[in-house]
Protein backbone atom coordinates (compact mmCIF):
# COMPACT_ATOMS: atom_id res chain seq x y z
CA UNK A 1 0.00 0.00 0.00
CA UNK A 2 2.84 2.41 0.89
CA UNK A 3 4.49 1.63 -2.42
CA UNK A 4 1.18 2.33 -4.22
CA UNK A 5 0.79 5.67 -2.41
CA UNK A 6 4.35 6.60 -3.21
CA UNK A 7 3.84 5.77 -6.88
CA UNK A 8 0.60 7.76 -6.86
CA UNK A 9 2.39 10.79 -5.41
CA UNK A 10 5.05 10.49 -8.10
CA UNK A 11 2.37 10.28 -10.79
CA UNK A 12 0.50 13.31 -9.43
CA UNK A 13 3.72 15.30 -9.24
CA UNK A 14 4.54 14.37 -12.82
CA UNK A 15 1.10 15.44 -14.06
CA UNK A 16 1.31 18.76 -12.20
CA UNK A 17 4.78 19.38 -13.59
CA UNK A 18 3.58 18.53 -17.08
CA UNK A 19 0.67 20.96 -16.81
CA UNK A 20 2.97 23.68 -15.52
CA UNK A 21 5.36 23.06 -18.40
CA UNK A 22 2.50 23.19 -20.88
CA UNK A 23 1.38 26.54 -19.50
CA UNK A 24 4.94 27.84 -19.48
CA UNK A 25 5.23 26.85 -23.12
CA UNK A 26 2.19 28.97 -23.89
CA UNK A 27 -0.20 26.11 -24.76
CA UNK A 28 -3.01 27.31 -22.53
CA UNK A 29 -2.78 30.98 -23.65
CA UNK A 30 -2.52 29.74 -27.25
CA UNK A 31 -5.69 27.66 -26.92
CA UNK A 32 -7.51 30.68 -25.49
CA UNK A 33 -6.18 32.74 -28.38
CA UNK A 34 -7.34 30.24 -30.98
CA UNK A 35 -10.84 30.18 -29.48
CA UNK A 36 -11.27 33.91 -30.09
CA UNK A 37 -13.18 34.95 -33.21
CA UNK A 38 -12.72 37.73 -35.74
CA UNK A 39 -9.70 36.41 -37.59
CA UNK A 40 -8.72 33.53 -39.85
CA UNK A 41 -6.79 30.92 -37.89
CA UNK A 42 -5.31 29.45 -41.07
CA UNK A 43 -3.95 32.89 -42.04
CA UNK A 44 -2.60 33.86 -38.65
CA UNK A 45 0.90 33.17 -37.38
CA UNK A 46 2.51 33.62 -33.98
CA UNK A 47 6.00 33.17 -32.60
CA UNK A 48 7.08 34.13 -29.08
CA UNK A 49 10.65 33.32 -28.04
CA UNK A 50 12.49 33.51 -24.73
CA UNK A 51 15.69 35.29 -25.72
CA UNK A 52 17.63 34.08 -22.67
CA UNK A 53 17.04 30.38 -23.25
CA UNK A 54 16.39 30.49 -26.99
CA UNK A 55 13.23 28.42 -26.40
CA UNK A 56 10.05 29.23 -28.31
CA UNK A 57 7.09 29.55 -25.95
CA UNK A 58 4.58 29.69 -28.81
CA UNK A 59 4.86 28.54 -32.41
CA UNK A 60 1.71 28.73 -34.49
CA UNK A 61 1.82 28.65 -38.31
CA UNK A 62 5.23 30.26 -37.83
CA UNK A 63 6.53 29.10 -41.23
CA UNK A 64 3.56 30.31 -43.27
CA UNK A 65 4.34 33.21 -45.66
CA UNK A 66 1.94 36.09 -45.02
CA UNK A 67 1.65 39.76 -46.00
CA UNK A 68 3.62 41.70 -43.37
CA UNK A 69 2.40 45.25 -44.04
CA UNK A 70 4.54 47.76 -42.13
CA UNK A 71 6.45 45.32 -39.95
CA UNK A 72 8.49 45.05 -43.16
CA UNK A 73 10.19 48.21 -41.87
CA UNK A 74 11.80 46.15 -39.10
CA UNK A 75 13.62 44.19 -41.78
CA UNK A 76 14.58 47.26 -43.82
CA UNK A 77 16.06 49.08 -40.84
CA UNK A 78 17.90 45.98 -39.57
CA UNK A 79 19.37 45.40 -43.03
CA UNK A 80 20.69 48.94 -43.41
CA UNK A 81 22.18 48.82 -39.91
CA UNK A 82 24.29 45.91 -41.14
CA UNK A 83 25.94 48.21 -43.71
CA UNK A 84 25.75 51.77 -42.35
CA UNK A 85 26.84 53.49 -39.14
CA UNK A 86 23.92 54.84 -37.13
CA UNK A 87 25.60 58.24 -36.74
CA UNK A 88 26.16 58.62 -40.49
CA UNK A 89 24.29 61.36 -42.32
CA UNK A 90 22.91 61.98 -45.79
CA UNK A 91 24.85 64.72 -47.58
CA UNK A 92 23.11 66.88 -50.18
CA UNK A 93 25.72 68.92 -52.04
CA UNK A 94 25.14 72.31 -53.64
CA UNK A 95 27.46 73.69 -56.33
CA UNK A 96 27.71 76.90 -58.33
CA UNK A 97 28.38 76.47 -62.05
CA UNK A 98 29.88 79.44 -63.80
CA UNK A 99 31.70 82.68 -62.99
CA UNK A 100 30.65 85.33 -60.50
CA UNK A 101 31.04 88.88 -61.83
CA UNK A 102 29.42 92.09 -60.62
CA UNK A 103 27.39 90.19 -57.97
CA UNK A 104 25.97 87.94 -60.67
CA UNK A 105 26.45 84.20 -60.99
CA UNK A 106 26.59 83.76 -64.74
CA UNK A 107 25.54 80.17 -64.61
CA UNK A 108 23.48 77.81 -62.51
CA UNK A 109 23.03 76.26 -59.12
CA UNK A 110 23.48 72.48 -59.06
CA UNK A 111 21.95 70.43 -56.27
CA UNK A 112 23.12 66.81 -56.09
CA UNK A 113 20.52 64.73 -54.31
CA UNK A 114 21.59 62.11 -51.77
CA UNK A 115 18.24 60.36 -51.45
CA UNK A 116 17.83 61.95 -48.00
CA UNK A 117 14.16 61.26 -47.10
CA UNK A 118 14.23 63.91 -44.36
CA UNK A 119 15.22 66.94 -46.43
CA UNK A 120 13.09 69.78 -44.99
CA UNK A 121 10.83 67.17 -43.42
CA UNK A 122 8.26 68.38 -40.94
CA UNK A 123 9.16 65.42 -38.72
CA UNK A 124 12.87 66.14 -38.14
CA UNK A 125 12.96 69.28 -36.05
CA UNK A 126 16.69 69.86 -35.56
CA UNK A 127 17.63 69.70 -39.26
CA UNK A 128 18.39 72.97 -41.05
CA UNK A 129 16.24 74.30 -43.89
CA UNK A 130 18.32 73.71 -47.02
CA UNK A 131 16.76 76.68 -48.81
CA UNK A 132 17.82 79.00 -46.00
CA UNK A 133 21.30 77.48 -46.06
CA UNK A 134 21.63 78.13 -49.79
CA UNK A 135 20.39 81.72 -49.48
CA UNK A 136 22.83 82.48 -46.64
CA UNK A 137 25.76 80.97 -48.53
CA UNK A 138 25.01 82.92 -51.71
CA UNK A 139 24.56 86.14 -49.74
CA UNK A 140 27.87 85.56 -47.99
CA UNK A 141 29.55 85.35 -51.41
CA UNK A 142 27.91 88.58 -52.47
CA UNK A 143 25.75 86.94 -55.17
CA UNK A 144 22.57 88.91 -55.90
CA UNK A 145 21.57 87.50 -59.29
CA UNK A 146 21.66 84.00 -60.77
CA UNK A 147 21.34 84.23 -64.52
CA UNK A 148 20.74 80.53 -65.06
CA UNK A 149 18.57 78.04 -63.22
CA UNK A 150 18.54 75.45 -60.48
CA UNK A 151 19.66 72.06 -61.74
CA UNK A 152 18.86 68.96 -59.72
CA UNK A 153 20.90 65.78 -60.09
CA UNK A 154 18.81 62.79 -58.90
CA UNK A 155 21.00 60.09 -60.40
CA UNK A 156 21.72 58.44 -57.04
CA UNK A 157 18.48 56.50 -57.53
CA UNK A 158 17.56 54.47 -60.60
CA UNK A 159 14.22 53.06 -61.58
CA UNK A 160 10.68 54.11 -60.71
CA UNK A 161 9.99 56.22 -57.64
CA UNK A 162 7.37 53.72 -56.44
CA UNK A 163 7.33 49.92 -56.79
CA UNK A 164 4.99 48.76 -59.58
CA UNK A 165 3.14 46.50 -57.12
CA UNK A 166 1.85 49.45 -55.06
CA UNK A 167 -1.86 49.88 -55.61
CA UNK A 168 -2.68 52.89 -57.84
CA UNK A 169 -5.21 54.19 -55.31
CA UNK A 170 -2.39 54.65 -52.74
CA UNK A 171 -0.17 56.79 -54.94
CA UNK A 172 -2.15 60.02 -54.61
CA UNK A 173 -1.90 60.01 -50.81
CA UNK A 174 1.01 61.14 -48.65
CA UNK A 175 1.57 57.58 -47.41
CA UNK A 176 2.03 56.55 -51.06
CA UNK A 177 4.62 59.22 -51.89
CA UNK A 178 7.52 58.01 -53.98
CA UNK A 179 11.23 58.02 -53.18
CA UNK A 180 13.38 60.33 -55.31
CA UNK A 181 17.04 61.26 -55.57
CA UNK A 182 15.95 64.63 -54.16
CA UNK A 183 13.11 64.29 -51.69
CA UNK A 184 11.68 67.51 -50.30
CA UNK A 185 9.19 68.33 -47.54
CA UNK A 186 8.09 64.68 -47.30
CA UNK A 187 7.16 64.71 -51.03
CA UNK A 188 3.69 65.82 -50.04
CA UNK A 189 1.44 68.84 -49.68
CA UNK A 190 -0.92 68.19 -46.82
CA UNK A 191 -2.25 64.67 -47.26
CA UNK A 192 -1.53 64.53 -51.00
CA UNK A 193 1.65 63.18 -52.54
CA UNK A 194 3.79 65.21 -54.95
CA UNK A 195 5.05 63.56 -58.11
CA UNK A 196 7.86 66.06 -58.71
CA UNK A 197 9.44 67.15 -55.41
CA UNK A 198 12.39 68.70 -57.31
CA UNK A 199 10.02 71.25 -58.84
CA UNK A 200 8.53 71.96 -55.43
CA UNK A 201 12.06 72.51 -54.14
CA UNK A 202 12.92 74.91 -56.97
CA UNK A 203 9.85 77.04 -56.31
CA UNK A 204 10.48 77.07 -52.58
CA UNK A 205 14.12 78.03 -53.12
CA UNK A 206 13.21 80.88 -55.46
CA UNK A 207 10.98 82.36 -52.79
CA UNK A 208 13.69 82.03 -50.15
CA UNK A 209 16.24 83.66 -52.42
CA UNK A 210 13.88 86.54 -53.17
CA UNK A 211 13.33 87.07 -49.45
CA UNK A 212 17.11 87.51 -49.18
CA UNK A 213 17.34 89.93 -52.12
CA UNK A 214 18.66 87.35 -54.59
CA UNK A 215 17.08 87.05 -58.03
CA UNK A 216 16.83 83.65 -59.70
CA UNK A 217 16.12 84.42 -63.33
CA UNK A 218 15.10 80.90 -64.36
CA UNK A 219 13.48 78.15 -62.32
CA UNK A 220 12.96 75.43 -64.93
CA UNK A 221 15.92 73.50 -66.29
CA UNK A 222 15.13 74.77 -69.77
CA UNK A 223 16.53 78.08 -68.51
CA UNK A 224 19.90 76.36 -68.19
CA UNK A 225 22.80 78.64 -68.97
CA UNK A 226 25.56 76.56 -70.54
CA UNK A 227 28.93 77.23 -68.93
CA UNK A 228 32.38 75.80 -69.42
CA UNK A 229 33.65 76.72 -65.96
CA UNK A 230 34.11 73.88 -63.48
CA UNK A 231 31.61 73.63 -60.69
CA UNK A 232 32.54 74.87 -57.22
CA UNK A 233 31.14 73.51 -53.97
CA UNK A 234 28.87 76.04 -52.27
CA UNK A 235 27.75 73.98 -49.28
CA UNK A 236 26.95 70.50 -47.99
CA UNK A 237 23.61 70.03 -46.27
CA UNK A 238 23.90 67.26 -43.69
CA UNK A 239 20.84 65.42 -42.44
CA UNK A 240 20.11 64.35 -38.89
CA UNK A 241 21.95 61.16 -37.86
CA UNK A 242 20.70 57.97 -39.48
CA UNK A 243 19.37 56.55 -36.21
CA UNK A 244 17.12 59.60 -35.76
CA UNK A 245 15.75 59.16 -39.28
CA UNK A 246 15.21 55.45 -38.62
CA UNK A 247 13.43 56.21 -35.33
CA UNK A 248 11.09 58.67 -37.04
CA UNK A 249 10.41 56.09 -39.74
CA UNK A 250 9.57 53.35 -37.23
CA UNK A 251 7.57 55.47 -34.79
CA UNK A 252 5.36 57.02 -37.47
CA UNK A 253 5.56 54.14 -39.95
CA UNK A 254 6.69 56.46 -42.76
CA UNK A 255 6.69 54.67 -46.11
CA UNK A 256 8.72 57.27 -47.99
CA UNK A 257 11.45 57.14 -45.36
CA UNK A 258 11.50 53.33 -45.49
CA UNK A 259 11.83 53.23 -49.28
CA UNK A 260 14.75 55.66 -49.17
CA UNK A 261 16.42 53.56 -46.47
CA UNK A 262 16.08 50.43 -48.60
CA UNK A 263 17.60 52.16 -51.64
CA UNK A 264 20.40 53.49 -49.44
CA UNK A 265 21.27 49.88 -48.62
CA UNK A 266 22.02 49.27 -52.30
CA UNK A 267 24.20 52.37 -52.54
CA UNK A 268 26.10 51.38 -49.38
CA UNK A 269 26.79 48.03 -51.07
CA UNK A 270 28.17 49.78 -54.15
CA UNK A 271 25.16 48.98 -56.34
CA UNK A 272 22.60 51.08 -58.19
CA UNK A 273 19.99 52.64 -55.96
CA UNK A 274 16.91 50.96 -57.38
CA UNK A 275 14.24 49.28 -55.30
CA UNK A 276 14.61 46.01 -57.18
CA UNK A 277 18.38 45.78 -56.70
CA UNK A 278 18.14 46.80 -53.05
CA UNK A 279 15.43 44.20 -52.33
CA UNK A 280 17.59 41.48 -53.88
CA UNK A 281 20.62 42.58 -51.85
CA UNK A 282 18.54 42.48 -48.69
CA UNK A 283 17.24 38.99 -49.42
CA UNK A 284 20.71 37.65 -50.24
CA UNK A 285 22.15 39.25 -47.11
CA UNK A 286 19.96 37.20 -44.80
CA UNK A 287 20.02 34.11 -46.98
CA UNK A 288 23.82 34.05 -46.71
CA UNK A 289 23.45 34.00 -42.93
CA UNK A 290 21.34 30.86 -43.09
CA UNK A 291 17.99 32.44 -42.31
CA UNK A 292 14.78 30.55 -43.25
CA UNK A 293 13.96 31.98 -46.69
CA UNK A 294 11.23 29.62 -47.94
CA UNK A 295 8.31 31.73 -49.13
CA UNK A 296 10.07 35.05 -48.46
CA UNK A 297 9.36 37.75 -51.07
CA UNK A 298 10.74 41.27 -50.71
CA UNK A 299 9.60 43.90 -53.21
CA UNK A 300 9.78 47.13 -51.19
CA UNK A 301 11.10 48.59 -47.95
CA UNK A 302 7.90 49.84 -46.36
CA UNK A 303 5.47 46.94 -46.66
CA UNK A 304 2.92 48.95 -48.63
CA UNK A 305 3.03 46.31 -51.35
CA UNK A 306 0.72 43.32 -51.01
CA UNK A 307 3.31 41.28 -52.91
CA UNK A 308 5.63 41.17 -49.88
CA UNK A 309 5.69 37.87 -48.00
CA UNK A 310 7.28 37.19 -44.63
CA UNK A 311 7.18 34.32 -42.16
CA UNK A 312 7.21 34.68 -38.39
CA UNK A 313 10.31 32.44 -38.43
CA UNK A 314 12.22 34.85 -40.68
CA UNK A 315 11.32 38.00 -38.76
CA UNK A 316 12.06 36.25 -35.47
CA UNK A 317 15.59 35.46 -36.63
CA UNK A 318 16.22 39.12 -37.43
CA UNK A 319 14.81 40.19 -34.07
CA UNK A 320 17.01 37.60 -32.35
CA UNK A 321 20.16 38.83 -34.10
CA UNK A 322 19.37 42.46 -33.26
CA UNK A 323 18.11 41.90 -29.69
CA UNK A 324 21.39 43.02 -28.12
CA UNK A 325 21.61 46.18 -30.21
CA UNK A 326 20.26 48.94 -27.98
CA UNK A 327 19.92 51.35 -30.89
CA UNK A 328 17.75 48.93 -32.82
CA UNK A 329 15.57 48.17 -29.80
CA UNK A 330 15.01 51.86 -29.12
CA UNK A 331 13.41 52.34 -32.55
CA UNK A 332 10.26 50.40 -31.61
CA UNK A 333 7.24 52.23 -30.13
CA UNK A 334 6.36 51.34 -26.52
CA UNK A 335 2.95 49.80 -25.87
CA UNK A 336 0.44 52.28 -24.51
CA UNK A 337 2.86 55.19 -24.90
CA UNK A 338 4.34 55.85 -28.34
CA UNK A 339 3.70 56.01 -32.05
CA UNK A 340 1.45 53.44 -33.67
CA UNK A 341 1.39 51.38 -30.43
CA UNK A 342 0.18 54.14 -28.11
CA UNK A 343 -3.29 52.63 -27.62
CA UNK A 344 -2.31 48.96 -27.48
CA UNK A 345 -2.46 47.51 -23.92
CA UNK A 346 -2.64 51.00 -22.45
CA UNK A 347 -3.46 50.89 -18.75
CA UNK A 348 -2.38 47.24 -18.38
CA UNK A 349 0.63 45.64 -16.70
CA UNK A 350 2.35 45.55 -20.07
CA UNK A 351 2.16 49.28 -20.77
CA UNK A 352 5.75 50.33 -21.43
CA UNK A 353 6.99 46.72 -21.31
CA UNK A 354 6.38 45.89 -24.98
CA UNK A 355 8.24 47.56 -27.84
CA UNK A 356 6.72 46.59 -31.18
CA UNK A 357 6.27 47.77 -34.75
CA UNK A 358 2.74 47.52 -36.08
CA UNK A 359 1.52 46.87 -39.62
CA UNK A 360 -2.00 47.60 -40.82
CA UNK A 361 -3.75 47.24 -44.16
CA UNK A 362 -7.23 46.22 -45.16
CA UNK A 363 -7.75 42.75 -43.68
CA UNK A 364 -4.23 42.73 -42.17
CA UNK A 365 -2.85 43.45 -38.70
CA UNK A 366 0.73 42.58 -37.74
CA UNK A 367 3.10 43.10 -34.81
CA UNK A 368 6.81 42.49 -34.37
CA UNK A 369 9.12 43.44 -31.53
CA UNK A 370 10.13 42.73 -27.98
CA UNK A 371 8.93 42.25 -24.42
CA UNK A 372 11.25 44.32 -22.18
CA UNK A 373 12.52 44.17 -18.62
CA UNK A 374 12.77 47.06 -16.13
CA UNK A 375 15.95 48.29 -17.84
CA UNK A 376 14.33 48.24 -21.32
CA UNK A 377 16.37 45.24 -22.39
CA UNK A 378 14.56 42.60 -24.49
CA UNK A 379 13.70 39.36 -22.72
CA UNK A 380 11.38 37.89 -25.38
CA UNK A 381 10.56 38.51 -29.01
CA UNK A 382 7.00 38.63 -30.33
CA UNK A 383 5.81 38.21 -33.92
CA UNK A 384 2.09 38.13 -34.72
CA UNK A 385 0.64 38.29 -38.23
CA UNK A 386 -3.07 38.34 -39.07
CA UNK A 387 -4.12 38.06 -42.72
CA UNK A 388 -7.67 37.82 -44.13
CA UNK A 389 -8.88 39.28 -40.85
CA UNK A 390 -12.54 40.15 -40.37
CA UNK A 391 -12.45 42.11 -37.10
CA UNK A 392 -9.31 44.16 -36.39
CA UNK A 393 -10.23 44.94 -32.80
CA UNK A 394 -10.97 41.30 -32.06
CA UNK A 395 -7.52 40.34 -33.35
CA UNK A 396 -5.86 43.04 -31.24
CA UNK A 397 -7.81 41.99 -28.16
CA UNK A 398 -6.94 38.31 -28.66
CA UNK A 399 -3.24 39.09 -28.95
CA UNK A 400 -3.35 41.46 -25.99
CA UNK A 401 -5.01 38.81 -23.82
CA UNK A 402 -2.44 36.20 -24.85
CA UNK A 403 0.46 38.51 -23.98
CA UNK A 404 -1.08 39.41 -20.64
CA UNK A 405 -1.56 35.72 -19.87
CA UNK A 406 2.08 35.03 -20.69
CA UNK A 407 3.77 38.06 -19.17
CA UNK A 408 1.32 39.94 -16.94
CA UNK A 409 2.07 38.06 -13.71
CA UNK A 410 5.79 38.32 -14.38
CA UNK A 411 5.50 42.11 -14.52
CA UNK A 412 3.43 42.22 -11.32
CA UNK A 413 6.08 40.24 -9.47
Amino acid sequence: MDILKANLRVLVSFVVALLCFAYADGNEPLEDFKSAGGFSQENTSLLIRDLHSGRDLIRYHNDKPLIPASIMKCVTVASLMERAEIDSRFETKVYIEGLVTDSTLRGNLLIVGSGDPSLNSRYIHDSQDICEEIARSLKKRGIKVISGCVRVDESIWQGASTPPSWHPSDLAHDYGAGSFGLNFEDNAIGSRSVSNPAMMFRNRLRGQLAANGIILQNVESDGLERVASPKKLLLIHRSAPLDEIMRSCMMRSDNQYAEALLRTLAVKCGKEGSTEVAAQIEKEMWQNRGFPMVGINIVDGSGLSRSDRMTADFIAEILTVKARNDYYNSLFPLAGEEGTLRKFLKGTQLEGYLAMKTGSMRGIQCYAGYKLDENYHPTHLVVAMFNEMEDRQAARDALGKLLLNLFGKEIEN
